[in-house]
């Protein structure tokens, strides 16, 4: 009798601890943690705020409201040393003086535009052209120069998310239409980080969204680069470039070329191979993939990158058709990023899912446009584990 009903007293004692302590600390339950932050200020006075996504797996994410950035995703190798595995700046007015596309949202329209002209509706419209005649990313002020805003930041079971969003002007670069866009960076215990972008037009307009990390599996500043690691990409074509790096308009299959990441190859095996005239075009590779999945509801498999030496393992998964696989090619020596790090080419690679380039001119890609009552999605995923 007196075990019996000391088992009784332990038992209702450990249940009212484990009451105490859920209503004391809720988020013991949540092992994703959010934290908000400061990155700085704007020569106009706006704050520039952080938030850092942390999962139980030991993998963070810090995203900056300036451009919606991902400014860095620290990734735990094989034997659990975390490194951050995205070049980038250490400091805001690096992001200022010094302006490239690393980790930022990317938008109006992602990659380029011929001469910066389309049509839509019978109506042609020019827009700022910031890569010789062409329009890259947007523009001269596209979203990955704007300080976004901060919606809300949340834990919830095992996730935790941030989200940001902007309003893009009627006119603004010269697009139609005002633009409201979301973009919502959640991070799960597992090795997931998940970017749902959205946008909603109040007329007909033209929109492709997407992230532009550049990732180095071995760690950010890694003397190795990436020659050293495999990328594979599930695609059977691909769309070769003139000598602006506008798409020709051809689906070109890469059965027998450089351009073949079908069964995984090291980027060191092609990248310099001049005897290939795509390759000295883009002086490597920066072209764009035709994923064989397609678009789809939900997220396919559109890159795997993988460091042999350190096991770490990138899988970018994406709703869209297309991946812009960017090695790196204009990184010269002459930025220095994080931790004091000198970027040469290949230190850092992109791996963008997106609609073709210049679709809204070669309408055998399919269509970029958006109207009122039909939102724009996208959603993406990096996906990171270690491979033993």
């Amino acid at each position: 009798m007196f075990m019996q009903a000391s088992g009784r007293n332990v038992g209702g004692a450990i249940a009212a601890m484990a009451t105490a302590l859920y209503l004391a600390t809720p988020t013991l339950l949540s092992a994703a943690t959010a934290e908000r932050g400061s990155f700085g200020t704007l020569p106009d006075g706006q704050a520039v705020e952080s938030v850092t996504l942390t999962g139980e797996d030991g993998v963070s994410a810090v995203i900056i409201t300036y451009g919606a950035t991902l400014q860095a995703f620290n990734v735990p190798d094989r034997d659990g040393n975390v490194a951050d595995v995205t070049i980038g700046y250490d400091r805001l007015q690096d992001f200022i003086d010094k302006p490239n596309y690393w980790g930022q949202t990317i938008g109006r329209y992602a990659n380029r535009i011929a001469d910066g002209r389309f049509a839509l509706d019978g109506k042609d419209y020019q827009i700022s052209q910031n890569d010789g005649t062409n329009t890259l990313h947007g523009g001269t002020l596209g979203f990955d120069k704007r300080n976004w805003r901060i919606q809300s930041v949340r834990q919830q079971g095992k996730i935790a998310s941030v989200t940001m969003t902007l309003r893009s002007a009627d006119g603004d670069q010269g697009y139609p239409g005002q633009l409201d866009v979301t973009v919502t960076y959640s991070l799960d215990d597992h090795g997931s980080l998940t970017i749902d972008f959205g946008a909603k037009s109040d007329r007909p307009t033209i929109v492709n969204l997407t992230n532009h990390a550049l990732f180095n599996m071995a760690g950010e500043g890694s003397p190795y680069g990436t020659y050293g690691q495999r990328l594979t990409i599930p695609a059977a074509r691909y769309t070769p470039v003139n000598e602006k790096l506008i798409p020709t308009g051809e689906l070109r299959p890469v059965t027998g070329t450089v351009f073949d990441f079908t069964t995984g190859r090291m980027l060191s095996d092609g990248i310099r191979n001049g005897r290939d005239p795509q390759i000295a075009i883009a002086r490597g590779w920066d072209h764009n993939w035709v994923l064989d999945k397609g678009r789809t509801e939900k997220p396919g498999l559109a890159a795997r990158l993988e460091d042999p030496r350190s096991g770490r393992v990138l899988e970018v998964l994406s709703t869209e058709p297309g991946l812009q696989f960017y090695s790196g090619n204009f990184l010269t020596g002459e930025l220095t990023g994080k931790n004091g790090h000198v970027y040469r080419m290949s230190d850092g690679i992109a791996l963008e899912p997106q609609l073709f380039p210049d679709t809204p001119n070669q309408p055998d890609f399919g269509s970029a446009r958006v109207e009122p009552g039909k939102p724009y999605r996208h959603r993406m995923i990096y996906r990171v584990s270690t491979d033993r």
